[in-house]
């Protein structure tokens, strides 16, 4: 499945946006990890490395690493950027669960 079928479904996608070198970025992994956890199959959380796909970060305008987009049926819904804690996104793909 590509990243465009992935963030196509009707299922909220949360995009982790991030670079090998950047602090922040590795502290949010295993953040990511526990939602994931939380939530199971009812959501999608994938992680994009920036400097492994420029064309893709071009396209979402990411200036700054690590920048979460929620995307439902292909649409973004919300972006934030910097280090989150696991209860904020959790809020967040709730409110756009089915």
């Amino acid at each position: 499945m590509d990243f465009n079928e992935i963030i196509g479904e009707a299922k909220p996608t949360l995009v982790d946006f991030f670079a090998t070198w950047c602090g922040p970025c590795k502290m949010q992994g295993p953040i990511l990890e526990q939602v994931k956890e939380k939530l199971g199959d009812s959501v999608n959380i994938i992680k994009i490395d920036v400097d492994q796909n420029p064309e893709l970060s071009a396209k979402f305008s990411i200036r700054s690493v690590p920048t979460l987009i929620l995307f439902k049926g292909g649409e973004a819904v919300w972006r934030g950027y910097g280090l989150h804690q696991a209860d904020v996104l959790e809020s967040k793909l709730r409110e756009h669960l089915s």
